[in-house]
């Protein structure tokens, strides 16, 4: 109980200092979703058989932030769309409108972020997270 009134302090601390960067900005977003596109980009490659040879994220737009906690750390979870463009060898491959959900950590010390991904390989009454740090 305790740690739950101190995160929930903490989470209204960091909403009521959004502007010392305590809030997940677009840029931050936007290096969540690249790193999340860069894990699945070989599951791509080889389901489409396309030499994908980058990609392009633009036109972000942020609908949702909502706080939460996530493993006793507070976290957010970001909605919004984006528009992806492929590079593959001999063409461009654009999607419009990509819808997007990433939940995103701030560490402790406050100065990093973390993505998570749900661990779908473990079915536990606690959901379990992959995290990955955000350069």
């Amino acid at each position: 109980m305790v740690r739950f009134i101190l995160t929930a302090v903490l989470l209204i601390l960091l909403l009521g200092c959004g502007n010392i960067g305590l809030l997940p900005t677009d840029k931050l977003v936007q290096k969540a979703i690249a790193l999340q596109l860069e894990q699945t980009q070989q599951q791509l490659n080889q389901q489409l058989d396309l030499d994908f040879r980058g990609f392009e994220i633009k036109h972000l737009k942020v609908r949702q932030e909502q706080p939460l906690t996530i493993q006793n750390l507070p976290a957010f979870r970001v909605l919004g769309t984006y528009d992806l463009t492929f590079q593959l060898p001999k063409r461009q491959l654009t999607k419009l409108q990509q819808p997007f959900e990433v939940y995103l950590q701030i560490q402790q010390e406050g100065k990093t972020w973390r993505l998570l991904l749900p661990d779908k390989a473990i079915k536990d009454t606690q959901p379990s997270w992959r995290s990955y740090l955000i350069p």
